[in-house]
């Protein structure tokens, strides 16, 4: 038997005889008979005997009212949510500047998180002390003390996409966090 590559991943798919063939590549999930393709010749004589490409019979069988009467990403409703909050400021704003002030700003950046929300990457637009006010630390009893103790500094990171804010420890309160656990065991 002529081992199957999935046109998707080009991942070499080896089935079992008594299954069959997989109807759906198990390393991409993509659909393996549903690859539809032009088949171009690269020599010239094809084109001179008046050869036109043959499309895939399944691609005439595509609906596209299919895709646009299911639901987008299970909502029920049919409504698109919306994910990148920037795209509702394009009229009014030119946003190729701002992307590229946003690379400009994420190359500059050690460390760059990407957004929860809408996995775009996220600026660091600085840090805020927290100090022992408004901060309660949990006390761990084996630890003899809290997990981390106040004054430590959190990166605030602002996604470029969607706007959300995100908090990590900075690096020198996460080595203290680091050695704190450390030194407990």
């Amino acid at each position: 038997m002529e081992p199957i590559v999935c046109p998707w991943c080009q991942t070499e798919i080896v089935w079992d005889e008594e299954i069959g063939p997989e109807e759906n590549c198990p390393h991409c999930d993509n659909e393996l008979k549903g690859y539809r393709t032009l088949s171009i010749p690269l020599d010239g004589d094809d084109e001179e005997n008046g050869h036109q490409e043959e499309f895939d019979e399944s691609y005439n069988d595509f609906d596209s009212s299919d895709i646009l009467n299911k639901p987008f990403w299970g909502s029920e409703d049919g409504e698109v949510p919306a994910i990148r909050t920037l795209d509702k400021y394009g009229e009014a704003h030119d946003l190729m500047a701002y992307e590229e002030s946003v690379e400009q700003v994420l190359d500059y950046q050690d460390e760059t998180p990407e957004c929860f929300h809408c996995r775009e990457y996220m600026m660091l637009a600085g840090t805020q002390r927290v100090s022992g006010e408004g901060f309660d630390p949990t006390l761990i009893p084996f630890m003899k003390g809290p997990l981390l103790k106040p004054p430590f500094n959190m990166n605030v990171y602002i996604c470029s996409g969607c706007f959300q804010v995100q908090y990590s420890l900075s690096e020198d309160d996460r080595l203290r966090l680091i050695e704190g656990l450390t030194k407990n065991k």
